[in-house]
């Protein structure tokens, strides 16, 4: 199969950071290693206060539909009210939102993963080990009761 056509079919939620700059990744990765080994001795309240803090943390997705939004309605705006030439403002950013719909990447993200930005599963994975750690998921079932219950399982 073609490179790029792989490329392509790539799992979204690795796509940002296969594409993202890989000093920002491993930045990104090691702040939250330190994160999740700083809470592993705190209070409850305050574990229970940083997940409550990760379940309102803009992820890179949001905030790159937002700014796209933003800068698209000020180039209309402009466009239609001072000058023409401002039109391709909208055209510009529509063309880095479909290339990163298609491919994960846009300019963009490069700065936002910069700016340590994180996808939404890099904010579900700390919550996730912020969790297990409290003791969240203790005394649950590793398996699923309907996978040796359902029609046709065994």
């Amino acid at each position: 199969m073609d490179a790029r056509l792989e490329q392509l079919l790539v799992p979204r939620h690795d796509r940002v950071r296969q594409h993202g700059p890989e000093k920002a990744n491993e930045e990104i990765l090691r702040e939250m290693r330190e994160r999740i080994a700083w809470y592993a001795d705190r209070p409850q309240d305050e574990v229970q206060q940083r997940v409550e803090e990760l379940e309102r943390e803009w992820d890179i997705e949001r905030v790159l539909q937002t700014n796209a939004a933003t800068l698209s309605l000020v180039g209309l705006v402009l466009g239609v009210t001072s000058n023409r030439k401002w039109l391709w403002v909208p055209g510009v950013v529509a063309g880095f939102l479909l290339q990163h719909a298609v491919s994960g990447w846009c300019p963009p993200v490069e700065l936002l993963r910069r700016w340590k930005l994180r996808t939404r599963e890099e904010i579900d994975a700390e919550k996730f080990a912020l969790r297990v750690q409290r003791g969240d998921f203790r005394g649950a079932e590793v398996g699923h009761s309907a996978s040796s219950e359902g029609p046709g399982w065994g």
